[in-house]
This record gives structure tokens, sequence and C-alpha cells, in this order.
């Protein structure tokens, strides 16, 4: 079974809030195995327009990946987020 990654591209509008919305991810990230590849170290844009923070998360299917996404504990964090960020989530299951 093929892996999945949520690839997370984001503006932190509201530095204060933020950590409200990664300490509200810990519960469904555990829940469902997710395990940071990359989560907002350097980048730099290289076609495109970039964004400061870009975070990959694997998980171990398609299934998972968006089981978690459509959680309610991670939509209780996604209104969080929503208030103080700006940014695309996209879920790609990984090549077999």
């Amino acid at each position: 079974m093929a892996k999945a990654y949520w690839v997370a591209r984001v503006t932190v509008n509201n530095a204060d809030i933020y950590p409200q919305y990664v300490e509200a991810t810990k519960a469904p990230f555990q829940k469902y195995g997710a395990r940071f590849l990359a989560r907002g170290g350097r980048s730099e844009a290289v076609e495109g327009e970039g964004r400061p923070r870009n975070v990959i998360i694997e998980f171990d299917s398609f299934e998972q990946a968006l089981a978690c996404y459509h959680s309610p504990e991670y939509q209780i964090a996604a209104a969080i987020r929503q208030t103080c960020a700006d940014g695309e989530i996209v879920i790609v299951e990984g090549a077999s």
C-alpha cells in the first residue's frame, strides 16, 4: 500500500495564535500516525509563488491522511489555523 502525504504551504499572519493550532493538532496527528518529514525549515521558491512555511506530513495510506484531515479533532485545529494563517493543503498519494 502506498503512503500518502499532506503538503502544506502556509503564511502565518498572527504568530501569537498559531501555537494554539500546533497544540490542537497533536491529538489527531498522533491518532492517525502522522510523521513530519519537513516542518517549516529553510526553503526557497524556485518556481512560482512560495510561502514562508512549508510542511510535509507522512501517513501510512491515502485513507489515513484523508481521515485525519476530516476528523472532528483536526477540524477544530483547522478552525484555529484559519483565523491566523493563509495557506493550502494538498493530500497526495505516494509512488508505490
